[in-house]
């Protein structure tokens, strides 16, 4: 069990042939966007990820091996298991990565580490490889620690998170229009995170899935696209900058600022509410950006 394959370190080549098919796609359909400089940014700031991955991974296994020690179930490990055991602990770990997923755009600490992923203007496949480089730092593997203590082999957990990682991937497109309805119904799509990527009101902190778009349906995160409005792709302060310091550090400066520059009493809410939040109103966070714009439809 110990012996399995990063499935993302694996999977490297056919990221970037899938990325020099869509680019050369994109030359001949104006639908697919792609900007040399966001690209390029994007593939760095994959390559520093994947370098923070390994200069991190070994305190993670210890803490996740410690926790595994410590579970409350007891399976027995054989391949007869695995046949149940490995697509339970996919859907788990989808779950898991759900309630990360939305912490990460409700918690400004989270978000921190998380907005790198949102900082491009365009949605192509090199967005997809555009990965934090700090969420050893934001604590961001904390949402799999329950699996391991319920007794899911942490190798387990993390080769079924690559996969759901890998299947994450091929969604950040445009060159997808919409999957046929049964599996638009069931699972992430294309067009449904295109939705998670957008800066529109109307799709804020919506779509939130991994691999399973069910879970938004039943925790009430889920909007359709519609064609009726273009997306607008980023976030809502874009950083106008293809700085790569910059796209991986530049909400932890402001967060510093923040906690530097508050009264004492708002400090700490600098760190748990939501981005855009301030103790003086001065900001808008994605929730108010939302019902503004929800009053408006209404007048």
């Amino acid at each position: 069990m110990e012996n399995l394959p990063s499935p993302t370190l694996w999977a490297i080549p056919f990221f970037v042939i899938t990325v020099a098919m869509e680019w050369l796609w994109s030359r001949k359909n104006a639908k697919i966007r792609y900007e040399t400089k966001d690209a390029f940014t994007s593939l760095a700031l994959g390559m520093g990820s994947l370098v923070a991955g390994i200069l991190t991974g070994g305190l993670v296994l210890a803490l996740s091996l410690w926790v595994y020690e410590h579970r409350i179930i007891d399976i027995e490990l054989d391949w007869k298991t695995l046949l149940w055991l490995a697509p339970l602990a996919f859907v788990l770990d989808d779950f898991a990565y759900y309630w990360f997923h939305r912490t990460a755009h409700r918690v400004r600490w989270f978000w921190a580490a998380h907005v790198i992923h949102h900082s491009s203007q365009h949605y192509n496949l090199t967005t997809a490889l555009r990965q934090t480089w700090t969420g050893f730092f934001a604590l961001s593997f904390l949402f799999s620690m329950p699996l391991f203590f319920l007794g899911i082999p942490p190798a387990l957990v993390f080769f079924l998170s690559g996969l759901n990682l890998i299947y994450q991937y091929w969604i950040h497109t445009e060159a997808i229009d919409r999957m046929p309805k049964w599996f638009e119904a069931v699972m992430n799509t294309p067009s449904h995170h295109r939705v998670h990527h957008a800066t529109n009101p109307r799709y804020l902190d919506r779509n939130y899935a991994g691999v399973f778009i069910i879970w938004d349906k039943m925790f009430g995160t889920y909007e359709p696209e519609t064609d009726a409005e273009k997306i607008q792709y980023g976030i809502i302060k874009n950083l106008e900058s293809f700085n790569l310091f910059w796209a991986a550090f530049h909400e932890w400066i402001g967060i510093a600022k923040d906690l530097w520059s508050a009264p004492w009493r708002h400090k700490w809410n600098y760190l748990i509410k939501p981005p855009g939040w301030s103790h003086d109103g001065s900001r808008e966070s994605s929730e108010m950006i939302k019902q503004r714009w929800m009053q408006n439809e209404k007048i």
